[in-house]
Order: C-alpha cells, then sequence, then structure tokens
C-alpha cells in the first residue's frame, strides 16, 4: 500500500511539474505579445518626410507700349493764303498747301497743331490781319492730312467775336477734331480733352497770354483760356489724374523774337513743377529751340519754346520757317508700377514758299546754309537732338 502512495506521489508531483511548466511558458508568451507594437503603435512612429515644394512666386505682368506725338506751329490764314485756296466754284482747297509734309504729320500716332485763326466759314465774312476769320475748309484740310488736335487759346480766339468762335468750334466737332483752349460753354470746358493710342492716354491744356486788349465777355471765361498759374496747375493736376501724359500750349512770347523771354522760362517753370510733361509753345512767328526743363523732384519736361509759322501769309526773316517736332512716350508697366519716359525727340525744319506749299526744308536746294542754321539753332540746348534726314 505504501508502494502504491508512493507512485501516485511522484505521478502527482510530475503533473505538478508539468501544468508550472505550462503556465510559465505562456506567461512568458504573453508579455512578449503584449510588447509586440500593434498596428496604431507603429503609425504612429515618426517618418522622414519629404521636404515640400516651394509654392511658385508668380512674376508680376509686364508689358511696354509706346507711341509717337507730333505738333506743328501756327496755322496762320492770311488773305493771301485763302485767296490763292479758292476754286472755281466758290469753295476753298488747302491739301495742296500740304503734300510735302503729310507723310509727317500722318505717320506719328497723334499729331497736334496750334490752329491761330478761328475757322468760322464764309457764312460769317473771311478775314485777314488783323482781325481773322479763316474758312471750315482749314479744318478739312488739317484733318486729311494727318491732324488729330488743334489748340486754340490765342491772342486772335476773340477777333471775330463769339458767334464765330461757336461756329469754328461747331465745324470741329463736325469733321471729329478734337479741339482745346477754347469752348462753347463752362461744361464743355471742363471737359479735359483725352487722346488714347496704343494703351496710352496723352491729355491737352491750351491757354493764351492774351487776347490783344479785346475783353472777355462777362461770365463767359469758357470762350477762351487764358495763362493764369494757379489754374493752369489745378488743371494739371486734374489731368494727371486721368492721363499717362500731359500736353500743356501756351501761347507766349515776344512776336519775331528767336530766344524765350522772362516770362515764357517762368511760365515753363510753373508747368514743369505743376507735373507737365510736354510743353508746346507758339506765338513768336519764329523758331525758338527745344529743351529739357527739371522739376525739383528730378521729373523732366519737355519743352518747345516756339515752333513758329507752319502754315501763313508771313515772309521772311524767319517768319515763313516752321516745323514739326516728335516725341516718342514709353509706357512700362510691372505690376503695380507704370513709368512713363519720352525719348528720341526729333525735328523736321520746314519752309513755305510764295504759293505757300510747306516743304522739309532738308530738301529744297539752294537752303542748305538756312537749313544747317536751322537745325544748329533749334538743338543749342539739346545737342542729341535728331532730325528727320
Amino acid at each position: 500500500m505504501k508502494r502504491y502512495l508512493w507512485f501516485f506521489g511522484i505521478i502527482f508531483v510530475f503533473f505538478i511539474t508539468i501544468v508550472l511548466l505550462y503556465m510559465y511558458n505562456n506567461a512568458d508568451l504573453k508579455v512578449v505579445e503584449e510588447k509586440k507594437p500593434t498596428k496604431q503603435e507603429n503609425m504612429a512612429v515618426p517618418q522622414k518626410k519629404e521636404p515640400k515644394p516651394e509654392p511658385a512666386v508668380e512674376k508680376p505682368v509686364e508689358k511696354s507700349t509706346s507711341l509717337t506725338l507730333a505738333a506743328v506751329g501756327d496755322i496762320l490764314i492770311h488773305d493771301t493764303v485763302y485767296n490763292k485756296a479758292k476754286q472755281q466754284s466758290g469753295q476753298y482747297n488747302f491739301n495742296p498747301n500740304f503734300v510735302p509734309v503729310k507723310s509727317y504729320l500722318t505717320q506719328p500716332d497723334i499729331t497736334v497743331a496750334n490752329q491761330e485763326t478761328m475757322i468760322g466759314g464764309t457764312q460769317h465774312g473771311l478775314s485777314s490781319y488783323p482781325s481773322f476769320n479763316s474758312p471750315h475748309e482749314v479744318g478739312d484740310a488739317l484733318k486729311e492730312n494727318g491732324v488729330d488736335l488743334v489748340t486754340l487759346a490765342n491772342n486772335h480766339t476773340l477777333d471775330r467775336g463769339e458767334k464765330v468762335i461757336l461756329s469754328a468750334l461747331n465745324y470741329w466737332n463736325e469733321i471729329d477734331v478734337v479741339y482745346t483752349g477754347a469752348y462753347a460753354s463752362q461744361e464743355d470746358q471742363q471737359n479735359i480733352r483725352l487722346m488714347k493710342k496704343n494703351d496710352i492716354t496723352v491729355s491737352f491744356l491750351s491757354y493764351t497770354y492774351g487776347t490783344n486788349g479785346i475783353p472777355v465777355p462777362t461770365g463767359k471765361d469758357h470762350l477762351v483760356n487764358l495763362i493764369e498759374a494757379e489754374k493752369i496747375k489745378k488743371e494739371i493736376k486734374r489731368a494727371k489724374e486721368i492721363s499717362d501724359v500731359s500736353v500743356v500750349s501756351l501761347h507766349f512770347g515776344n512776336e519775331y523774337e528767336r530766344m524765350p523771354n522772362d516770362f515764357q522760362k517762368e511760365m515753363v517753370k510753373v508747368v514743369t513743377e505743376a507735373g507737365g510733361d510736354i510743353i508746346i509753345g507758339h506765338h513768336p512767328h519764329v523758331l525758338q529751340p527745344v529743351k529739357w526743363e527739371t522739376a525739383s523732384d528730378g521729373s523732366k519736361t519737355f519743352v518747345a519754346y516756339s515752333l513758329g509759322n507752319f502754315l501763313s501769309g508771313q515772309r521772311g526773316n524767319f517768319k515763313d520757317i516752321g516745323g514739326v517736332v516728335q516725341l516718342t512716350v514709353t509706357k512700362h508697366v510691372k505690376g503695380e508700377e507704370t513709368e512713363i519716359s519720352l525719348r528720341e525727340p526729333k525735328f523736321l525744319p520746314t519752309y513755305v514758299d510764295r504759293s505757300f506749299v510747306i516743304h522739309p526744308m532738308k530738301n529744297l536746294t539752294g537752303m542748305k546754309k538756312s537749313y544747317d542754321e536751322m537745325k544748329s539753332h533749334m538743338k543749342q540746348w539739346i545737342p542729341e537732338l535728331n532730325f528727320f534726314e
């Protein structure tokens, strides 16, 4: 009996040992399984990140455009000029006067002329110096030969009164030529003239020193713009708010003097400081030099002090010599910034023969000495001034 008890005791101990070993091994496996990282834990392990590409920097839109602007001096229609242009029909034809210079007026994007005499038409009676009224057909010829805008503020604006002014303005409107300097009403006067070419907007203003002693009718200041410094400053400011380039026409100076006087220089400084970009001068009836004028802020203004007579009945002593001045205006836009530059000033001296035909002086035989003298005279302040050759 004891022997059997011993045998069962050994089996019991063996069984217990097996159980304990089984439990021990399972415990190890559990620990190992608990230490094995889960899928979630694997996802939480920091991964090496690829660097994000830098966002593309958009370049500002950049664009350049340009236009050419030309101007001529006085269109002063004496009776000798319009009598020569009269046809058998009773009408007038001034186109032949412009044939040799037509290409110089039509090629620029904008061409400006100083229409010294009112084109009130034959219905008001034509007249010559000292109180002018010219045929409507002068306007037809200017348009046909490339003139886009006429300046009308001068000492002869009031020569024949309001009725002739209004007749002239109506005709300019009828043939679609822009005018400035004389107006039909206060509202018309407040409308600053603008012309836009090649995405460049140009404004035009026009003023005269006086009206040969003829008083401006009371309450009708719109009939002619007078040179008044404060008024000019205000209008240039308005013009610059609505245009890229401002052109100011000034009728000033002493007749037949080839160099500007102190008043001209003073007014040029006023316009330059006010921000005017281009000054076109007339009244002396002879050529005065061109110049770059610099404002206190460093900006530059191109000045043609006097462009002389382009078409008139005056003769001798440089009064039958005029010219075409031309500038290139460039507009460079880069993003929100806009830069305007004036460059390539050019000049064409012209001569009116005894039949009142306008010629480039360079084409006339026997005038080389006069031509060279005009070139020297015009470029004395801008040595780099180019000439049409």
